[in-house]
């Protein structure tokens, strides 16, 4: 069990490691993140957990936040934000409300996990969503970029669910797992993750230690 950090994709650029190799970059701008609650086994919730708040909602947009979240937010005495992420913690006790947790979590962690909701494609078909091959490209064939037959003899007379067809593509939860931490800059309030992290630029991206990799 870690906490779930919630940072922006800004952008990739790359780094030289001492023997001189390229390592290609992603970018995650993570402000420091405020606890707005903390969830006791010993209390009403029944499990541990602490609940991350991040990015703060300008004075002008504090309206359009709804008024169960402006009384949650003014119970813990922080300022509105526009996300909250929770994460399960064996103990709770090392933590409070009002807390500011920022990158300095991640000096001593050397993989991560990073979830986003990747980019959104529309519907796409079978070659691009399933890397199908299509069918032979000479002139006249007729059957290029189908998905082919998907009938059924007689029996069972029907196509049979879960096959592999055109539909709406990307625009999904993806996890990436074991991302190595490349750069921690207390400065910017920046990490830098070796590879790639789903998502768009400035698209909101969930950071945690990595679960298969010490």
């Amino acid at each position: 069990m870690t906490l779930k950090f919630q940072g922006k994709k800004k952008g990739m650029t790359m780094r030289f490691d001492a023997q001189g190799n390229q390592i290609v970059c992603t970018v995650i701008l993570v402000e420091p993140n405020v606890i707005a609650q903390i969830k006791s086994s010993q209390g009403k919730d029944g499990y541990n957990a602490v609940q991350l708040a991040a990015y703060k909602v300008k004075p002008s947009k504090v309206k359009n936040v709804s008024k169960p979240l402006q009384g949650h937010f003014a119970k813990a005495k922080i300022e509105p934000r526009s996300s909250l992420k929770e994460s399960r913690v064996e103990n709770v006790e090392d933590f409070q409300v009002a807390q500011e947790l920022n990158v300095s979590y991640f000096n001593e962690i050397s993989y991560v996990d990073i979830s986003g909701i990747s980019k959104g494609k529309g519907h796409q078909g079978v070659m691009k969503r399933h890397n199908f091959a299509g069918g032979p490209a000479s002139h006249g064939s007729g059957f290029h970029r189908h998905g082919g037959s998907t009938g059924m003899r007689s029996t069972p007379g029907r196509c049979l669910p879960g096959q592999k067809k055109s539909g709406r593509m990307g625009n999904e939860m993806v996890t990436t797992q074991n991302l190595r931490v490349v750069k921690v800059d207390l400065e910017k309030n920046v990490i830098l993750v070796g590879g790639a992290v789903p998502g768009p630029r400035n698209g909101l991206v969930y950071i945690s230690k990595a679960k298969k990799k010490a």
